[in-house]
């Protein structure tokens, strides 16, 4: 959003050399570098283009917007922005633009403007390490008038090594050792309840095996962020306490709504990913697809497409789920308790 000469000279100013980049931008990485990764578990923006976006707009932090308004990616009030404003010069003398509290707020703020926004909509089929994808189509669909903006945000992008933060946020990589772990404070966890493929709701059953023991507080599965609720955790709680809508809640966890949870059971905190950290999955007997889902953090209606399934249903002990398009797909034995 600013004029190419300011940004070409910005990223002259911030870089000494493709070998040796400035302590200014590599002190922004590493303090935002966290909530990037998150907002991409929560809402799907690559923790790369989200990090360009930030070194580029908010010139690392030193921007005389930044530190007026801690609006670390320009984000112009529109007329749905009922928050606190300031004015400033940009493309025109005097533009209005979004203050907040904290840059946290710009972070997640910038998130939903992304994900929230239709003409932004194509982005988010795209692969979320196609970065070049992603810079171009930010171009495309008007976030910025400069002509240079993608060239400038991939050029970032490859010079910081900010693709490795996409790649954390997607499990492929293990995170920072300073990574920023949030803790569920005691009596706010939850249980979840979810749809079938014919739009029947259905509690989120427990297999009839041992329950695995899983951390307390805020971790990890397929590289998503998710915790183990108890039996009832009020959903409206969990939700708040993590900043995300509650029709959010269970979409990522592929439920209708519901007030508590009925069991002890996982509750992601983000989107799942569209394949599993492994090909195939063991069943154990009287494992459901719905809890395959939730143990592999893969979203249900891609393990129903790379099953050739239609619905959910159980398993008997030691069949092979397929948790990618390229595993084979399975051939089932009946149901158990079915007449075939």
């Amino acid at each position: 959003m600013k004029k190419l000469t300011l940004l070409l000279s910005l990223i002259a100013a911030f870089t000494t050399s493709f070998a040796q980049p400035s302590p200014v931008v590599r002190d922004y990485i590493n303090r935002f570098r966290d909530i990037a990764i998150a907002e991409e578990q929560r809402t799907g923006v690559p923790a790369a283009i989200t990090l360009a976006q930030g070194i580029l707009e908010a010139e690392a932090g030193k921007s005389n917007l930044v530190q007026r308004s801690n609006n670390h990616f320009g984000i112009k009030c529109k007329t749905e922005w009922t928050g606190e404003r300031v004015y400033h010069d940009d493309d025109a003398r005097g533009e209005c633009f979004r203050k907040y509290d904290n840059p946290e707020q710009s972070y997640r703020d910038h998130s939903d403007f992304l994900r929230t926004r239709a003409h932004y909509a194509f982005l988010f089929k795209l692969d979320p390490t196609d970065y070049e994808g992603w810079a171009y189509g930010l171009k495309k669909a008007g976030y910025a008038t400069n002509p240079k903006y993608p060239q400038l945000l991939i050029r970032l992008i490859r010079e910081f090594d900010l693709q490795d933060y996409t790649l954390m946020a997607l499990g492929r990589k293990p995170m920072p050792e300073t990574g920023n772990v949030v803790r569920l404070e005691s009596g706010s966890q939850n249980n979840a309840v979810h749809t079938s493929a014919t739009g029947t709701a259905t509690a989120a059953t427990t297999a009839a095996t041992m329950t695995p023991a899983y951390p307390q507080g805020v971790f990890q599965i397929n590289g998503t962020r998710v915790v183990y609720i108890s039996r009832g955790t009020a959903y409206a709680d969990v939700a708040r306490q993590h900043n995300l809508p509650l029709e959010h809640l269970y979409d990522f966890n592929d439920m209708e709504a519901a007030e508590t949870a009925d069991a002890d059971h996982l509750l992601f905190l983000a989107r799942k990913r569209r394949t599993g950290a492994t090909d195939l999955h063991r069943t154990t007997e009287g494992e459901r697809l719905f809890d395959v889902a939730q143990r592999e953090g893969v979203r249900f209606e891609d393990l129903l497409t790379y099953n050739g399934l239609d619905d959910d249903r159980s398993f008997v002990a030691g069949e092979l789920i397929a948790l990618s398009p390229s595993a084979s797909k399975p051939q089932f034995s009946p149901a158990p308790g079915s007449s075939a």
